[in-house]
């Protein structure tokens, strides 16, 4: 039987799992902040105590979210940035030192795509989605490990991936990307450890947020039917895996991917285009 229907759980307001003075004083670098999952987890952050430095490509969205860390108390930076350019990254990040005069976690939730069968596909399109979801987090990674590096302190990592076990029928694009991000953690969680850097992955299913506009009125509707509990995860359940890895109850993780789908990955497959004829429903 299917869960049962319960009140979505607001970032703002819903209690908090971890206690309210975790993140105190930290400085979280999160990329795509400015809606939905990175949202959520800048909320949660603030809402932990943490300092933010936030960043994205729509400056507008950006400053309403800054505008709810204030009201929460929080010290907030505010730096549009495109992650598709290497330079602008390593700015990015050299602001963030000279503002906050430290940065404890990087949480890369940056990236995009859009559903079309893959045989589809422009040059630009396929290229578009691999350097935001692929090359721009591998920027994002290695302009914080080089800042940890030379300064001799430890950090962490998060990346915000997909569940790309069992293929991704309609965005091939970014589950090409994921799993290049999932695989690149993985191989930095052992290059970095001598540096005391942790690099691990959070993997959200279907998560009911403005993300999903992107997607027909369809596919909307038979993504819950893909997982075990028959619905929609929220962006709070991210935020709180998150902060799971980047709090010391993560202290001891590595190269890791926490997998938050309901159950997708076990059970069931997810299309964001028309299901053909040869697969039965």
């Amino acid at each position: 039987m299917p869960s049962a229907p319960r009140a979505p759980r607001d970032p703002l307001t819903s209690p908090l799992t971890f206690r309210a003075d975790l993140l105190k004083d930290q400085v979280v670098l999160i990329s795509g902040a400015g809606s939905g999952i990175g949202k959520a987890i800048a909320i949660q952050c603030a809402r932990l105590g943490a300092r933010l430095a936030i960043c994205g490509r729509k400056p507008e969205k950006l400053e309403a979210t800054a505008t709810i860390l204030r009201n929460l108390g929080a010290d907030v930076m505010v730096r549009p940035a495109t992650i598709r350019d290497a330079d602008d990254v390593n700015r990015l990040h050299a602001e963030v030192w000279e503002r906050f005069g430290r940065l404890d976690h990087l949480v890369n939730n940056a990236g995009g795509q859009f559903p079309q069968a893959a045989i589809d596909y422009s040059v630009k399109g396929w290229n578009a989605v691999i350097d935001t979801n692929l090359n721009g987090s591998w920027y994002m990674m290695q302009a914080a490990a080089r800042n940890w590096r030379d300064r001799g302190i430890p950090g962490s990592i998060v990346n915000i991936v997909t569940v790309v076990w069992r293929g991704m029928p309609g965005v091939a694009h970014t589950c090409a990307a994921r799993a290049g991000v999932i695989y690149l953690s993985k191989t930095l969680a052992i290059e970095w450890a001598p540096l005391d850097i942790r690099v691990n992955c959070v993997a959200p299913g279907a998560i009911a947020t403005e993300g999903m506009d992107v997607y027909s009125d369809e596919a909307r509707r038979d993504m819950p039917r893909s997982n075990l509990m028959q619905r929609f995860g929220e962006a709070t359940d991210i935020a709180d895996a998150v902060t799971y890895l980047i709090g010391p109850s993560g202290g001891f993780m590595t190269g890791e991917v926490v997998v938050v789908d309901g159950g997708n990955q076990v059970w069931g497959d997810q299309w964001t285009i028309p299901r053909p004829d040869y697969f039965p429903g």
